[in-house]
């Protein structure tokens, strides 16, 4: 499994959005119900979506935002075979950090549970991805 970053794209080339989030501090991972892993909340952009609107609809849907700021990272790339790429090649998308201020009051999605953690957690559904994620998102930050 290969992961990179980039300053930008060709925005036809964004296949997904995934949204490092934090709220009052801690950070957001959701759990979906066929799992016992915890994942950043994320997913695929449907056909003709805008992909900071595939962000905003992918954060509401896993974790239940309701109201929040959001705002772009970078872009990424993940090569190898993996659980949504079946073929192995490179495919990109783009990494968003949003700070949540409230969530409803139900989750209506194949999340079974948002956590708030204080520290990352270790069962991570993407091991092999979203730890570096998170660190190119600290990296970044951190400039």
């Amino acid at each position: 499994m290969k992961v990179r970053f980039y300053k930008n794209i060709d925005d036809s080339l964004l296949k997904f959005a995934v949204i490092i989030s934090k709220s009052k501090g801690k950070w957001v991972f959701c759990r979906h119900k066929e799992r016992d892993t915890y994942e950043i909340p994320g997913g695929h952009r449907d056909d003709g979506e805008a992909i900071e609107d595939t962000a905003k609809r992918e954060l509401k849907e896993e974790t239940g935002a309701v109201d929040f700021e959001i705002k772009p990272v970078c872009v990424y790339s993940v090569t190898g075979k993996n659980r949504v790429n079946a073929t192995g090649e490179e495919t990109y998308g783009m990494l968003y950090y949003a700070d949540i201020k409230s969530f409803a009051d139900e989750l209506h999605s194949e999340m079974e549970q948002v956590v708030l953690f204080d520290r990352l957690p270790v069962q991570w559904t993407y091991p092999f991805i979203q730890p570096l994620l998170i660190d190119e998102y600290e990296r970044r930050m951190n400039l």
